[in-house]
């Protein structure tokens, strides 16, 4: 008769084990920009088929300027911050942590935009509003990398940036300024209309 092998134990010395977080690695942000692509995808069918009142259509667009103000607020904080750093008015440490705390409020405000965006019926069959949608999708993967940055930028623990990282950060937020400038000018124009 054979004998099972004896099940491993916990060693009394591991820790516990640490989850794998959305900025650990770019697979994990890869992942993440896949499933926004597809989430996007998703709200753009949906809003070609859903009919909407205009009661609906008034809270809607109220929601969709309280999430406007409440993301692009929130990135120009941030962008704030990265200036403040640039000039030497604030360490990068602290530039670092005020901006990862702006990280709810940006999300939120973006994921409010597109949620609301899908009640408010987009023209898609207008080149503006397809631009439109094109500027939120490079945006939220901007997004994406600018975490990733951030978290790469924090590990690394040096008291100033190299030129790599502060070219691909000023990069970052410009992409980001741009994306949400074109897409309200687009947004106030539709709304013109």
């Amino acid at each position: 008769m054979s004998a099972l092998p004896p099940e491993p134990s916990a060693s009394p010395q591991a820790g516990p084990t640490q989850r794998l977080g959305l900025y650990d690695a770019w697979w994990t942000v890869g992942a993440a920009a896949f499933a926004v692509c597809l989430s996007l995808s998703a709200c753009t069918w949906i809003s070609l088929h859903l009919r909407v009142d205009a009661a609906l259509h008034t809270v809607a667009l109220f929601a969709h300027l309280a999430s406007l103000v409440l993301g692009f607020g929130a990135v120009l904080v941030a962008d704030y911050y990265a200036l403040l750093c640039l000039t030497g008015r604030i360490t990068l440490r602290n530039a670092l942590n005020s901006t990862a705390r702006l990280n709810v409020p940006i999300w939120t405000g973006l994921a409010g935009l597109v949620a609301s965006g899908v009640l408010l019926q987009p023209n898609l069959d207008s080149a503006l509003t397809r631009i439109k949608l094109g500027l939120v999708l490079v945006l939220t993967l901007n997004g994406l990398q600018a975490g990733l940055l951030n978290r790469r930028i924090t590990q690394r623990g040096t008291p100033a940036l190299a030129p790599r990282s502060l070219a691909r950060g000023a990069a970052t937020a410009l992409l980001s300024q741009v994306c949400w400038w074109g897409a309200l000018a687009i947004g106030f124009r539709n709304s013109q209309r």
